[in-house]
């Protein structure tokens, strides 16, 4: 009997869960971890996948491990939590500051985390920003009645800029923009009125002076400037044009995994992270990129919907953030890769490689799989013991 109740509980958790949404975004990071381990499969050496392709592999197996662990806490316990998730937020990006490190090539910022001896990174923001999707959303429909009033938008102003402006402090704009992208469209899918994005448009033109002046580091402005003028920065838009060649010449149906001439020889830096959908179009062409794009509009589209079919204004703000986080990064790295945005930095979900990105953004699947399993009907379970 019990026994039987134990697998009872199994089939339920298995009938509640979103299978649709965790199969394709575990399919994407099979994939992804596929285009990592051709893209840097000069360093593996005799091993069968490179560290980075290794490390990915891990993080996504405990990111849907984590995935699942989280979609089984009801939603509600979550929103509860927000006090603690916002002292949280506030609390890794300060550490930041004081610990933080960057890459090599940019002494000027403070993005990461080191774990202990491990020679392991942890970037904060990518945890951040699922943070701020839940305080954000129980922030707005908690004044959902009477959002439009003047007092709730300059407090939801506030609450948008705590994030933006600490981790633009830290030096990393691209992931102060994704805030940003975040912040615009959870203010405008809960019901703010349009003459308050216009007002907030003409305020950012009106700043951009001060940001240029006093914000911008002198490698950032030269990113601006070599889309602008590349050939007076040649080695500012190395990276990029070299992606976008790359993408040229895979064609249509690209040269086949493994056989990139820009993708194996390495002429692209940072191929396995800012520049992963440069090696897709070169080994697997347009159709590649095409089903990748595909892929990310169904994923988004199946988040999406789990709000709109919840009774809850809380979840729905909660998916719409998540969605808008995918989104947004996609638009920006893409329109890296094919020169049209300067690179700033921001990894392709389920794709690039990285550890903090991949695991983190399972804690955002798990999160939306919370909000479906806890927003459907649901069978009356009696767990008592029978016998």
């Amino acid at each position: 009997m019990l026994m039987s109740k134990i697998i009872s509980q199994i089939k339920t958790f298995i009938k509640e869960t979103d299978k649709i949404l965790l199969f394709l975004c575990i399919l994407m990071s099979a994939f992804g971890t596929l285009m990592v381990a051709s893209a840097t499969n000069s360093d593996a050496g005799d091993d069968l996948l490179s560290r980075d392709a290794r490390v990915m592999l891990i993080a996504v197996a405990a990111g849907i491990v984590l995935a699942l662990i989280i979609s089984f806490i009801d939603y509600n316990f979550i929103v509860r939590l927000w006090p603690i998730i916002a002292l949280i937020c506030v609390g890794l990006m300060v550490l930041t500051f004081f610990f933080g490190v960057g890459p090599d090539s940019r002494s000027d910022v403070k993005t990461w985390l080191v774990l202990g001896n491990s020679g392991l990174y942890f970037q904060p923001s990518e945890l951040v920003k699922i943070g701020f999707i839940i305080t954000f959303s129980v922030h707005l429909d908690y004044v959902s009645e009477n959002i439009n009033s003047i007092k709730n938008i300059l407090l939801l102003c506030l609450h948008g800029a705590i994030p933006v402006i600490l981790v633009a402090v830290s030096g990393d704009m691209g992931s102060a923009l994704i805030f940003l992208a975040i912040f615009a469209i959870m203010m405008f899918t809960a019901g703010v009125y349009l003459r308050y994005f216009a007002i907030g448009g003409a305020a950012l033109i009106a700043l951009v002076p001060l940001v240029w002046n006093y914000v911008f580091t002198n490698i950032q402005k030269e990113r601006i400037y070599a889309l602008i003028s590349p050939e007076d920065y040649p080695d500012i838009i190395y990276q990029q044009e070299q992606g976008l060649n790359a993408i040229v010449t895979g064609g249509v149906f690209g040269k086949g995994l493994f056989q990139g001439t820009y993708t194996q020889s390495g002429l692209v830096p940072e191929s396995e992270n800012d520049m992963i959908f440069s090696v897709i179009g070169e080994e697997l062409g347009l159709v590649g990129c095409f089903a990748v794009l595909l892929m990310f509009v169904l994923i988004v589209i199946r988040i999406v919907k789990t709000g709109r079919n919840a009774n809850d204004g809380t979840v729905s703000l909660m998916c719409n953030g998540v969605a808008a986080m995918i989104m947004s990064q996609v638009i920006v790295n893409v329109g890296m890769c094919l020169e049209l945005l300067p690179v700033i930095g921001i990894t392709l979900p389920f794709l690039s490689a990285g550890g903090s990105s991949n695991l983190c953004i399972y804690i955002a699947v798990g999160l939306v799989l919370s909000l479906k399993r806890y927003t459907m009907e649901r069978e009356i379970v009696d767990f008592r013991y029978k016998y």
